[in-house]
C-alpha cells in the first residue's frame, strides 16, 4: 500500500506540473489580466513581497546586495514568468562564515511559510564521500531501500504548494562529491531528481533552490585587508562588487565545471560585518532573546553599559555574528538565567528586567510590569 499510495502522488504531481507548463505556454494575447489593487497580471502564487523583504531586512544586517538579489527574485516569482521547467531560481551564496548566508534562507523561510524550519536543508559535508552520494540518489538498483527511493530529500517542503514555493538549501556545497553535483546539475537543467533505482522522482519546479559557500573568503578577505588605509583603497579603485566576483569567479571555476556555474541563476558576495553594524546585532540578538522569553512573560532591556560590554566582547571579524551571539549568551543570557531559577514570582506576574553591570558578571533589576501582551 505505502508503494502504490506513492505512485499515486507522483502521478498527481505529474498531472499538476503539466497543467503548469501548458498554462505558462497558453497565448493570453486577447485575455484580461488585470488583476488585484491598481491592476498587474494574473499569478498564481500568493504572498506579499514587500511584507516578505521588510521582515529579511529586520534579520539580515549590512548585507544590502544580497538582500537586494533575493528581493528582485521574488517579484519574478510572484509574476510567475519563471521557467516551468527548471526551479523557479538558483542562488549561490558566497562569503565567509556568520555573515548571514544560512540565516537569509531561514529568514526567507519565516516570512514565506511562518517557520524558520520550513525548508529542506541538506548539509553537503555529509556527501563529501563517493558512496555517500546515494544519500542524495537514493540506493541504485540491487541495493537495499532501492525501491523505496529514500534520500535526505523531503518532498513536502521542496514542491511547496500551489501559492507558494519550496525551499532547498544545500550547505557548504564545495565539500560535496562529484556525483553529487552532477546531481544537482540535471536538477538545474530540467528541476527533477530521480532515484538511482527510477522508482521515484523529485520536482524542484516549483522551489527555491538555494546554496552556500565560503569558496574564495579567504581571497576575499586579503582583499578587505589590502584595502585598508587610504593606499590599499586608491589601489584598489574601481567598483568593489566586480572586483570581488573576479576574485571568487576564479574559485568557483577551480572547484566547479563551468557548465555548472553557469546554470546559477544569481551569485552573491557576502560581506564581513564592520563596525557599523554591531549595535544594529546587539539589538538583534536582543530581540531573539525576548521573543524566547515572552513565555516567561519577562521582557529584557540593556543599559547603554552592558550594551557596550556585549558590541566589545562579540566583534570577531572571522567568525561574525555568531561571535556575538556566543557574546550575548555568555555576558547575557547565563547570568540572566540564573537569576530566574533563584528569584520567586510568585504572582507570575509579567516583568521587565533591565541588564546592569555588576562586579564580576551582570546584575539584573525589575523597572515593573511588562506590557500585557508580553
Amino acid at each position: 500500500m505505502p508503494f502504490i499510495n506513492d505512485r499515486l502522488a507522483d502521478t498527481e504531481r505529474r498531472l499538476m506540473e503539466t497543467e503548469r507548463r501548458i498554462d505558462a505556454g497558453r497565448d493570453r494575447s486577447g485575455a484580461s489580466v488585470a488583476t488585484g489593487e491598481g491592476g498587474g497580471i494574473e499569478s498564481r502564487y500568493r504572498f506579499d513581497v514587500d511584507a516578505i523583504m521588510s521582515a529579511i531586512r529586520r534579520e539580515i544586517l549590512g548585507q544590502d546586495d544580497a538582500v537586494a538579489a533575493v528581493e528582485r527574485m521574488l517579484r519574478i516569482v510572484r509574476a510567475d514568468i519563471s521557467d516551468p521547467h527548471r526551479p523557479l531560481h538558483t542562488a549561490l551564496f558566497l562569503g565567509p562564515t556568520g555573515v548571514g548566508k544560512t540565516e537569509i534562507v531561514r529568514a526567507l523561510a519565516r516570512a514565506l511559510h511562518g517557520d524558520a524550519e520550513a525548508f529542506c536543508r541538506v548539509d553537503m559535508n555529509t556527501l563529501s564521500q563517493e558512496h555517500y552520494a546515494a544519500a542524495l540518489t537514493g540506493a541504485p538498483p540491487g541495493y537495499v531501500g532501492s525501491r523505496e527511493g529514500t534520500t535526505l530529500l523531503d518532498q513536502e517542503l521542496i514542491e511547496g504548494s500551489l501559492r507558494k514555493p519550496g525551499i532547498v538549501l544545500f550547505d557548504e556545497l564545495e565539500k560535496a562529491s562529484d556525483e553529487v553535483v552532477e546531481a544537482l546539475l540535471n536538477v538545474f537543467d530540467n528541476g527533477l531528481l530521480t532515484t538511482a533505482s527510477g522508482e521515484r522522482t523529485y520536482s524542484f519546479r516549483n522551489t527555491l533552490v538555494f546554496m552556500t559557500s565560503n569558496l574564495g573568503a579567504r581571497r576575499l578577505q586579503q582583499d578587505a585587508e589590502r584595502r585598508q588605509g587610504w593606499l590599499g583603497r586608491w589601489r584598489s579603485r574601481g567598483p568593489q562588487r566586480q572586483r570581488q566576483y573576479r576574485l571568487v569567479e576564479r574559485e568557483l571555476l577551480g572547484r566547479f565545471a563551468p557548465e555548472f556555474v553557469n546554470r546559477i541563476d544569481s551569485i552573491s558576495v557576502f560581506q564581513w560585518l564592520d563596525g557599523d553594524t554591531l549595535n544594529e546585532l546587539v539589538d538583534l540578538e536582543l530581540a531573539r532573546l525576548n521573543r524566547r522569553l515572552e513565555k516567561h512573560r519577562v521582557e529584557l532591556r540593556l543599559t547603554e553599559a552592558v550594551h557596550r560590554q556585549v558590541r566589545e566582547a562579540g566583534y570577531d571579524r572571522k567568525f561574525g555574528a555568531r561571535a556575538m551571539r556566543r557574546a550575548m549568551r555568555h555576558v547575557v543570557e547565563a547570568p540572566l538565567a540564573e537569576y530566574l531559577l533563584v528569584t520567586p514570582n510568585p504572582d507570575s506576574e509579567p516583568r521587565v528586567l533591565e541588564a546592569m553591570p555588576g562586579r564580576d558578571t551582570v546584575s539584573f533589576r525589575r523597572l515593573g510590569h511588562a506590557p500585557a501582551n508580553a
